[in-house]
Parts: structure tokens; C-alpha cells; sequence
């Protein structure tokens, strides 16, 4: 995946290691029960190891094959691979964890299980992925990942989970969870769309209206995640683009992937961040916690 770095104006303050901050580390548990509750959240070592970890998970699918069952979606053999994740998520965050930060394990588990999807309904949408965003800042609040990862969590970390979770989407065919449907930017995915099209600003050739070409998509969508996404919608569904991703084809006529930029940030913020139906489910500890910012 081509890392593709924009101008933040960064001081060299910034890539020092974070200073050693206490943590009165907690399970995190839902806090966000009914619609009044969204005024709280609106307020509110490395990566060669995350790679690791990502890559024991994907070899977990390859150990628990789809059963057969009558149902075509939802294949329950999701719900074996889950129960290995379910025992052993602590112990594959305290190896990523510094050695002195062991005891943040238990409430940094919580994200990762969270991040793959639900093994009741075996279904899979933005929350999840927003848990595994979550769970890389709590890995940064703890000092496990650093200010100068911050293109590689994106590029090969957010890109690793990316491919795991395809896998796990196609292997056991799971469930969009909350999906819009074609009124939806898509089924499963949005982080890696803002953080493709931030890839994309500037460049010399490709402009949004090239996503819905194939000769591109083919050839350039291993350095860009925004042409990664659309690859893979290409492989999972049939028919003209503009009839099942009529979000991203009404995208395709931005002029520039600044603006296309900064329309999904704002889409991600009242689609995700601000829906209830969404956030309900986010839960909150000490690293990532409900109280209020002091003023």
C-alpha cells in the first residue's frame, strides 16, 4: 500500500515518545443506553506486532473452514473462529504491549473483540470497524504505537485488518449490520474511503470520476485503499454500479478528492459518529473514556 504523506506541520515535539501517563485501567461497558446519551459521546509496540497478531487472526480462518447449513448467509462456523478470539484476545494484546503496560490488556481486549463483528447475529458494519479504531488510539495512548507510526497504522495496520475482515466477510458470508443498502457509502466499510481519498489529494492522474473505470481500479488498487474498496465491491456484487453503490457513483462527478475528502468526513460524523442506532453499542473505559473534555 504506497504511503502517501500530506503536509500536518508537525513539530519535532510531536514524534517524541508520549511521557508515561497513570491509568486506573477498567473493563469497558456500554454507557450509551438511550438518545439523550449521545451528548456524552459527542464530548466526550509496534507494528510489525499488530501485524502479528492480524495475521494469527487470518490464520484462524484458514483453521475453521464454513460448515455446511441450509442458510446461505451467516455460516455459524464464525461463531467457532470468534470463541478463539473470545479465549485468547488479552493474551494478543499483551504481546503488542510494552512490558510495563500488561495491566492495560484486559480493557484494550475489549476493542479488538469488538472490532470483528457480532457472533450472534454474525454480522459486521461500521461499529465494528470503529472499535478497531479505537483500539488503535488505546494502543497509542498506552505508548505501544507512536507518533511516527501514524502512516503505517493506516497503510499496513488499518490495511491488514482490512483484508482480515474481507476474509471473514466472504468465508462465513456474513451480514451487513445496520446496513443502508444502496442508499449506504457501503455495505461493511468507512474509515478506509476517508483515509483512500486523503491518499489520493493531488495526485497527477487519477481523479475521482477514474473509480468507476476498471482499467485503473485494476491497476493501481494495490497502492490505493480508496481503488481497494472499490475492487472489492466490484467482486462482490453484480449488476451497474450506479444501481447497487448509488453513494459512491453520485461521488465519482466530485471534481477533486479534496472535496471528496472532506464530504466523507462530515458523512462519517452524522452517519456514524452521531447515529444512536451506532454508538449504543461503543463501550468506554479509562483510555477512552465517557466523561466530559476539562476545560
Amino acid at each position: 500500500m504506497a504511503e502517501t504523506e500530506q503536509s500536518s506541520g508537525s513539530s519535532h515535539e510531536d514524534d517524541k515518545p508520549p511521557s508515561p501517563v497513570s491509568f486506573n485501567f477498567i473493563v469497558p461497558k456500554k454507557e450509551i443506553s438511550m438518545v439523550p446519551d449521545m451528548g456524552k459521546w459527542k464530548r466526550s509496540q509496534t507494528v510489525e506486532k499488530v501485524l502479528a497478531m492480524l495475521g494469527t487472526l487470518d490464520r484462524w480462518i484458514d483453521e475453521t473452514p464454513p460448515v455446511d447449513q441450509p442458510s446461505r448467509f451467516g455460516n455459524k462456523a464464525y461463531r467457532s473462529w470468534y470463541a478463539k478470539l473470545e479465549q485468547d484476545a488479552e493474551t494478543l494484546v499483551m504481546s503488542i504491549l510494552p512490558s510495563d503496560r500488561h495491566d492495560a490488556a484486559p480493557e484494550i481486549a475489549v476493542y479488538l473483540k469488538e472490532s470483528v463483528g457480532n457472533s450472534t447475529r454474525i454480522d459486521y458494519g461500521t461499529g465494528h470497524e470503529a472499535a478497531f479504531a479505537a483500539f488503535l488510539c488505546c494502543l497509542c495512548k498506552v505508548g505501544a504505537l507512536r507518533m511516527e507510526d501514524q502512516l503505517a497504522i493506516v497503510f499496513k495496520v488499518f490495511d491488514k485488518y482490512l483484508l482480515v475482515m474481507r476474509k471473514l466477510q466472504k468465508t462465513y458470508r456474513m451480514e451487513p449490520a445496520g446496513s443502508q443498502g444502496v442508499w449506504g457509502l457501503d455495505d461493511f466499510q468507512f474509515l478506509p474511503f476517508i483515509w483512500g481519498s486523503a491518499q489520493l489529494i493531488d495526485h497527477p492522474t487519477l481523479e475521482p470520476r477514474h473509480f468507476l473505470e476498471e482499467k485503473p481500479v485494476n491497476e493501481y488498487h494495490q497502492d490505493y485503499m480508496f481503488l481497494e474498496c472499490i475492487k472489492f465491491i466490484n467482486e462482490m456484487k453484480t449488476g451497474p454500479f450506479a444501481e447497487h453503490s448509488n453513494q459512491l457513483w453520485n461521488i465519482s462527478a466530485v471534481p477533486s478528492w479534496s472535496k471528496v475528502n472532506q464530504g466523507l468526513i462530515r458523512m462519517y460524523k452524522a452517519e456514524c459518529l452521531e447515529k444512536f442506532p451506532v454508538i449504543q453499542h461503543f463501550k468506554f473505559g479509562s483510555l477512552l473514556s465517557i466523561q466530559p473534555v476539562k476545560p
